[in-house]
């Protein structure tokens, strides 16, 4: 049934690869001739499906299917029916609605297609729109391009946007909406216009100062008697009463600079805690064999992931699989139980439940409460327990819990020797009758919380490699400025620094960076 519009589509592939060639080739501007149109809404059968189309032809196309003269009024729902272009067949009593230019999300003339989700009704409009001189099918995120292109949106907004698409989780949903509402670019665009100003200030030195032709409020602006580059700006030649203002340099620069460096810093130290919140927080299970690890991730998963067997090493492989913890995404990893003196298949197990652990942001630690005294837990303990208890969290980058499983196991009163072995704080619970997982929960929620820090309040989170790679190179730069000796160089700093923060918010971005990040988009989007 959906046969048409992949004929569409592939018939239309080669048109947007020219118009990309045509923006790479240095042609400018957005090439507005084209017209597009996609299904915006999920597809299969439904109570209401969106079509929309953008470009110069959507005016055209909504008179080609509603057979009226003049555009409805705009942002306005009206109903109409629905004929094909060509022959005049009914396709849908459908609602239309008309977002003139630039007043619309691409900033181009708009259409939306309210129609019945029927795969046929679908198929009959989509073919129809296909018919109209002019249109073409959109390619994946080309509509968020074109916004972007107009200005509509800045690059981390839509990145805020593909993010809010695929939020999982409310911690994925909160953060991508105060990405998408701009508070990122908000803040970048505070510090380019700080470093705007610095530089300002600056090239008004190397230009006039020397003239003596600066405004008296200017000077006046917090110098210093003999500025840090005063005397190592001076001709060598030049006597020294020859000092002019050329020579001085304001204080409130270097103090904006210094304000500016902490604030990059500040947001680089944030430990990746807004990528861990978009991709997902690394959370490996282990354990010596039968410990229970298979048990715990099914548990916490919901679902049959791993098998549970009473045969020890019945894992021998790295199991993942994505979890919503509390409102976290979280990817669960389950490993093989870490011991010696096994099979090559299950030795091979164990060197990829090491490699995991190390890749790990949080440890869960599984050991049988009914077997603490056993060589395989005290092997764990010496060997893995240890070694985390003694690193703190900020210092290794990985959180650690110790669970004891089969709790069920257990007397009323356990011996106090065997509890003694672990010296560590630890959690009891019972994967087969899910005692204690409230407790694992909780302590599970403020581990995350602690890794990828609240959403909903303080700065906005960094989301994106990009981003740290901007400000990082941004912070760089900056550094140079406060070692150098000389007005120019420092002006060149300062103009680096400001191009990497412009880079981020997306000027100046090249098209493979661009694609990079539109291609994630569905085709409607």
């Amino acid at each position: 049934m959906w046969r048409g519009l992949s004929a569409l589509a592939t018939r239309a592939a080669r048109a947007p690869r020219r118009l990309c060639a045509r923006r790479s080739s240095g042609a400018g501007s957005w090439t507005p001739e084209s017209t597009i149109f996609a299904l915006s809404s999920g597809q299969g059968r439904c109570a209401i499906a969106v079509i929309r189309t953008s470009g110069p032809a959507s005016g055209i196309a909504l008179r080609s299917l509603t057979a009226s003269r003049e555009p409805p009024p705009a942002r306005s729902a009206c109903l109409h029916l629905l004929r094909h272009p060509r022959s005049g067949e009914p396709l849908d009593r459908a609602l239309v609605l008309w977002f003139p230019g630039p007043r619309s999300f691409t900033g181009e003339d708009c259409v939306e297609f309210h129609v019945h989700g029927g795969p046929a009704v679908v198929s009959g409009v989509l073919q129809a729109l296909g018919s109209v001189p002019g249109l073409r099918p959109a390619e994946p995120g080309e509509f968020t391009r074109r916004a972007f292109a107009h200005g509509k949106l800045s690059l981390t907004e839509v990145e805020g946007l593909a993010d809010l698409i695929h939020a999982e989780t409310e911690a994925q949903r909160r953060q991508a909406l105060r990405q998408l509402d701009g508070e990122l670019g908000q803040l970048c665009r505070g510090w380019a216009k700080t470093l705007t100003k610095a530089l300002a200030h600056v090239e008004a030195y190397i230009d006039f100062g020397e003239d003596g032709s600066l405004e008296e409020g200017v000077l006046e602006q917090g110098m210093s008697a003999f500025g840090r580059v005063g005397l190592a700006s001076q001709h060598p030649k030049d006597p020294p009463d020859r000092l002019s203002s050329a020579y001085l340099f304001p204080l409130t620069v270097d103090r904006d600079v210094r304000t500016l460096e902490a604030a990059l810093g500040s947001h680089l130290q944030d430990a990746r805690r807004g990528q861990r919140l978009r991709s997902g927080v690394h959370v490996v299970v282990t354990g010596p064999p039968n410990a229970g690890k298979s048990s715990l991730v099914n548990l916490l998963s919901q679902k049959p992931v791993s098998i549970v067997s009473p045969e020890p090493g019945t894992t021998r492989d790295v199991l993942e699989t994505p979890v919503d913890l509390a409102g976290f995404p979280v990817l669960l990893s389950d490993t093989a139980g870490l011991r010696e003196g096994v099979g090559m298949a299950e030795q091979e197990g164990v060197r990829r439940a090491r490699q995991r652990l190390e890749q790990a942001d949080i440890i869960l630690g599984v050991l049988d409460a009914s077997d603490l005294a056993s060589p395989s837990c005290c092997s764990f303990l010496d060997t893995v327990v240890a070694p985390l208890a003694a690193q703190s969290p900020t210092s290794s980058g990985q959180r650690f819990l110790l669970l004891l499983n089969k709790s069920d196991l257990l007397p009323t009163s356990p011996p106090a020797s065997d509890t003694a072995l672990l010296g560590t704080p630890h959690l009891l619970l019972s994967c087969l009758t899910g005692a204690g997982l409230d407790g694992l929960l909780q302590a599970l929620k403020t581990e995350l919380a602690a890794v990828c820090g609240d959403s909903s309040t303080g700065p906005p989170l960094l989301t994106r490699a990009r981003h740290q790679h901007h400000l990082q190179s941004c912070l760089d730069a900056l550094s140079h400025y406060q070692a150098t000796t000389d007005l120019a160089l420092a002006a060149e700093a300062l103009r680096r620094a400001r191009k990497h923060l412009s880079h981020l918010t997306g000027g100046g971005g090249t098209e493979e960076v661009l694609d990079l990040i539109f291609r994630d988009f569905c085709v409607g989007k």
